[in-house]
């Protein structure tokens, strides 16, 4: 099947999901702060982690903190993000034929038709969040790790009570550990240390902000950051891109 012309960069961010879908050249080398699984919705794409060479494939599941570059030579690529507050590892129950390597996953196949049907869809802001929760429920139920019951309950609060006002020292509290004992249980069991993992939160708000409607410095303040280029920066850090790919012409 050949890609729909004229169809501007997919969105979406709901609840634990952070959906995107468009066209992407190349990402230089980065790391989320959460996991992430990627799909060539019309074909292959290559992906390269430290020390390995470029790998082809149509399907991959990088978990968080692992840097890794993309080579998706303009064609689109469905990019699906998790919050691991149920299992980490949630998003391999997409993949079929996976083999492992440094710590992520590469396959040549996996679920690919939802998400493209997604790109596709014109009004696809309307149904977004519930297919993209239909997929997380299946992920999940084929999830074979399960996350410390106390990092969860921060992790869902965090999602929940995004406000930097909630210290970690707060939050270790909360769930009967010290400060220092839940500031390395967290980057065990997530993958990224929890102010790396509270940094992702903001880029999350900040990008729900601009698909919301507003403009690179509304919602530059509105996540924290200091002002638009502060953003910008972290933007370019985060997805290894300027936000002005994939964040201009957003569908709304």
């Amino acid at each position: 099947m050949n890609e729909p012309a004229t169809l501007g960069p997919l969105w979406h961010v709901e609840g634990p999901q952070t959906f995107f879908a468009g066209p992407l050249a190349y990402n230089a080398s980065h790391q989320h702060g959460a996991p992430v699984y990627l799909a060539g919705l019309y074909g292959r794409f290559r992906i390269r982690f430290p020390d390995t060479d470029w790998i082809t494939c149509r399907t991959a599941f990088v978990p968080a903190g692992l840097a890794h570059e993309l080579d998706c030579g303009g064609d689109p690529l469905a990019v699906l993000y998790l919050e691991p507050e149920v299992s980490p590892q949630a998003l391999t129950g997409l993949m079929r034929g996976a083999c492992s390597i440094v710590g992520a996953r590469v396959g040549a196949g996996g679920e690919i038709n939802a998400l493209r049907a997604l790109y596709e869809d014109r009004e696809a802001c309307a149904w977004a969040g519930a297919a993209l929760a239909d997929l997380a429920r299946f992920s999940l139920r084929r999830a074979d790790e399960t996350l410390d019951r106390r990092i969860a309950a921060i992790v869902s609060r965090l999602g929940t009570h995004p406000h930097p006002e909630l210290s970690a020292g707060t939050l270790a509290c909360s769930v009967g550990l010290s400060s220092s004992r839940l500031q390395h249980l967290f980057t065990q069991e997530i993958g990224v240390p929890f102010r790396r993992y509270r940094a992702w939160l903001r880029m999350r708000r900040a990008i729900a902000t601009i698909v919301a409607g507003a403009n690179f410095t509304g919602a530059a303040h509105a996540a924290g950051f200091a002002d638009q280029a502060h953003f910008a920066n972290a933007f370019r850090r985060t997805f290894g891109a300027p936000a002005s790919r994939s964040l201009l012409g957003v569908r709304r």
